[in-house]
């Protein structure tokens, strides 16, 4: 059976726009679908503007797909359920598989996962009727979060006592969130992990382990963290039923102890590095593993890591470019082609070499430096 295109792309943000340059570089061609439309991926290839809920619209991209897989995991598990049953397409086109996906897009079976196969992760348990029960399971502080859709902080907050946690009754009130053991932790590491059946046998691979320092909760850095996190991101991986590849965040402890904070079942920020560590990038990666080929060899050098977080009264970005490029011939400006809002991620910055967490922050500085324009005199304010 031939198919129009090689790889369909659930999602249209700037992941899926950087999986597909991967795959059109090895002359393979993608379909994504945006709900929102004209995002980045639609920018680089054909894409689809529908619904993640429309069965109608999944059933067309599986019919003319050799294989799907996924940008972000916010498409309902339900709905590609349908769409592959009516169609009567095999569920292994697909990756991650339903079952994976199902137990990640919800934050508490995440976490269930992890308890079933012991591993370190923060206790969590759903917020019910009063409250009472999760408070006496978990104590202050506490963190809650919606069990689904929550990333960069949205869907996240902190109760230090049960004042605070009855004052977040609007959002936890009617159901869908958890409360989760605070963590105490000295920094934040990052696994990009690879995991693929061949046959009878299983490909495990992990790019290096990274340190991700976040700003506002977002990450802001990411550089080679000087520790070894594999095993336990792998195990991570394994406990989910997860196939393909993976970016797996962790909480290092001040025992040097770690723990599982989330994982994400596809192309993760703290993986861009990879784009210009000088081996195969995240992205050639997942296509890889998509279409069930075999990954590449990992082999690449210290790289550092800078988003380019969208700033108030901006001009054009081109001008943001070029300071950073002439301010370090070494470094590389990433641009996502979305369009600018003070707080959306817009781009990042690779820097390769020496001294690169000080060589990326200046050539990001000289980015924001020229991109920035002048407040208008209305919006200064008064000392």
């Amino acid at each position: 059976m031939t198919f129009e295109f090689d790889l369909g792309i659930l999602g249209g943000g700037q992941l899926g726009r950087m999986s597909i340059m991967a795959a059109q570089r090895m002359g393979l061609a993608c379909l994504s679908l945006d709900p929102a439309g004209g995002g980045p991926a639609a920018q680089v290839g054909p894409a689809m503007q529908a619904a993640f809920t429309d069965v109608d619209a999944l059933k067309h991209l599986f019919s003319v797909c050799a294989r799907v897989t996924f940008e972000n995991e916010f498409v309902p598990a339900t709905a590609v359920r349908e769409a592959l049953e009516q169609l009567g397409r095999p569920p292994e086109f697909l990756m991650p598989g339903l079952d994976c996906l199902a137990t990640v897009q919800d934050k508490l079976h995440q976490r269930e996962a992890y308890v079933r196969a012991g591993v370190p992760s923060p206790k969590a348990v759903a917020i019910a009727d009063d409250g009472a029960a999760a408070i006496a399971t978990i104590g202050f502080p506490m963190v809650l979060k919606a069990r689904f859709g929550g990333y960069d902080g949205r869907g996240t907050r902190t109760a230090r006592n049960a004042q605070e946690f009855e004052d977040y009754k609007t959002i936890w009130a009617d159901g869908g969130w958890l409360a989760e053991e605070f963590v105490e932790f000295k920094r934040e590491l990052a696994v990009m992990v690879m995991r693929r059946r061949y046959g009878d046998e299983w490909l495990q691979a992990c790019f290096p382990t990274m340190e991700t320092v976040q700003a506002n909760h977002q990450c802001d850095l990411v550089f080679p963290a000087e520790a070894d996190a594999t095993e336990i991101a792998l195990r991570a991986v394994e406990a989910v039923g997860g196939e393909g590849l993976f970016g797996v965040e962790l909480f290092e402890k001040a025992d040097g102890s770690l723990v599982v904070n989330e994982i994400a079942p596809r192309p993760h920020n703290s993986g861009h590095y990879t784009l210009d560590w000088g081996g195969p990038s995240q992205f050639e990666q997942h296509v890889r593993l998509a279409l069930n080929l075999p990954p590449a060899p990992l082999d690449g050098v210290p790289t550092c890591m800078a988003n380019l977080i969208g700033q108030p009264h901006v001009g054009d970005f081109r001008s943001g470019l070029v300071a950073a490029i002439f301010s370090d011939f070494g470094v590389r400006v990433h641009w996502y082609g979305k369009q600018p809002r003070p707080g959306r991620k817009l781009g990042h910055i690779n820097a390769v070499g020496g001294d690169i967490v000080d060589r990326a922050v200046r050539a990001r500085e000289a980015f924001y430096n020229a991109w920035r324009l002048d407040p208008e005199p209305d919006d200064l304010v008064e000392p």
